[in-house]
């Protein structure tokens, strides 16, 4: 594909994101599309055969760019270092966007989970994943002591998943990081997170 046609595809998947993660998937109409991304009807179709085309797009981008997301924010010099600094960027970056649209994986789950089993599928994928980076630092924290050992580490990263996406929900519908900061503030505590000395 030329550059130019390759430029007015990604275009369309930045701009459809946008739109998709405010309104949902069913709600998103073509005309909204188009208005979006201001593009043609016949450009939109060529690129797309359809409204599903570009819903299976945005969420193969936006679960890589979540991927990448997590490598970077998983870092510290302890594995419940990683972890903690993970929940404040995760803050940081629905802090950055104002609480508005939520999470695009969580609205989706809700939103596809009986009605669109191939965005249902995907956004699972990207749960299980998410999950299981996690599980990869709880297991290691546990094993020098940093994290509760009493509940194996699968339970533990679930339940972060979850939490957080509590969170976002909530932050997103009072536009306010309390509700978040304090999930996340209730995950260091039940993780009994052993975080470094400063010095």
């Amino acid at each position: 594909m030329a550059i130019k046609g390759e430029l007015t595809r990604q275009k369309i998947i930045a701009d459809a994101a946008q739109i998709f993660q405010r309104k949902g998937f069913g709600a998103t109409s073509i005309n909204d599309l188009l208005s979006a991304t201001g593009v043609t009807k016949g450009n939109l179709y060529f690129h797309f055969p359809g409204k599903e085309a570009i819903g299976i797009a945005v969420l193969q981008q936006e679960s890589e760019r979540f991927m990448q997301f997590l490598d970077e924010a998983l870092t510290g010099s302890t594995p419940a270092a990683c972890l903690d600094n993970f929940f404040t960027m995760v803050l940081r970056k629905h802090q950055k966007i104002g609480f508005v649209g939520g999470c695009l994986f969580g609205n989706t789950a809700l939103e596809a989970s009986d009605t669109f089993p191939v965005y249902a599928q995907m956004v699972s994928d990207v749960f299980d994943q998410w999950s299981d980076k996690l599980q990869c630092k709880v297991t290691a924290a546990q094993v020098l002591g940093l994290v509760r050992g009493d509940l194996p580490a699968k339970h533990l990263a679930q339940m972060i998943v979850a939490t957080i996406e509590g969170g976002i929900m909530q932050s997103r519908l009072k536009k306010s990081a309390e509700p978040m900061t304090r999930c996340l503030d209730t995950l260091r505590t039940v993780l009994a997170l052993k975080l470094p000395t400063a010095h």
